[in-house]
């Protein structure tokens, strides 16, 4: 059986902002089946629904550090089954306790910097060890570049293979460099020229460009258009460097909705 995880920072029914909260509510349900055993982690938000919060249960929790700030951050994960699929939630008031998933980028950078790297360190902890870890957009951008540095010497980095699909390349996770370098704790060589580095700053979705295993955008139409400079907002270079790993995939419906 395939172990896929999707990882993104909003999901219908729990959270939607746009599109991409329906890719992670449909697709997941559309995999699953008797050779996929589907799940899906996101944010355990504020603003979720209390309909749902009620039903969540509490699997665990541990500390974790992020970056070179050196103070332990508390990382719970919750649960909750819906429609066959395993919905997992990583809690930390510090940083999902504000009404609205995103409020300004810098504080979105930091909070999705530590949801990253929290997901990665709460695989183990829930025993799931995946085939693909399906990322969505900048706010999961460092999944594959902490994959393949941090976490490069562990078992979930053998086995596990990164997708990251690009539903809107307008917006990139883009901060000082010195400040991406203090809250990431990643090492130099992650921001060279051809990984994380964008002019003087640092690009989360470049990142995730030069160590996702396979790049998808949501149709071939896009997929040819953002190597373009009037759609590549600034990275087309990258995506026509690494376009042997990139695909179209045209978003479907859900039959169910509609």
């Amino acid at each position: 059986m395939m172990k896929i995880l999707f990882a993104g920072s909003e999901c219908v029914p729990f959270v939607k902002t746009g599109g991409l909260g329906d890719v992670m509510g449909s697709l997941p349900k559309a995999l699953s089946g008797e050779d996929m055993d589907v799940r899906v982690i996101i944010p355990n938000y504020r603003c979720i629904p209390e309909e749902y919060k009620n039903k969540m249960s509490y699997l665990a929790h541990f500390y974790m550090t992020v970056g070179h700030d050196g103070t332990p951050k508390y990382v719970g994960i919750l649960s909750f089954v819906l429609d066959g699929i395993t919905y997992y939630f990583i809690d930390c008031n510090d940083y999902f306790s504000e009404g609205n998933p995103y409020t300004s980028m810098a504080k979105d950078i930091e909070k999705f910097v530590f949801f990253d790297k929290a997901v990665l360190a709460a695989l183990p902890v829930i025993g799931f060890e995946p085939d693909i870890i399906h990322c969505h957009d900048w706010q999961t951008g460092l999944i594959p570049v902490y994959l393949r540095t941090l976490f490069h010497d562990t078992e979930m980095a053998q086995k596990a293979k990164c997708i990251f699909t690009i539903h809107n390349l307008k917006f990139q996770g883009i901060a000082n460099m010195d400040t991406m370098k203090y809250i990431s704790g990643l090492p130099d060589y992650a921001f060279a020229g051809d990984k994380m580095a964008f002019h003087s700053d640092a690009n989360m979705l470049k990142g995730a460009l030069a160590y996702a295993d396979k790049i998808t955008t949501v149709s071939s139409t896009y997929s040819g258009e953002i190597k373009t400079y009037e759609y590549g907002e600034g990275l087309e270079g990258a995506i026509c460097q690494y376009h042997m790993k990139l695909c179209g995939i045209v978003n479907g419906i859900d039959y169910c909705l509609y």
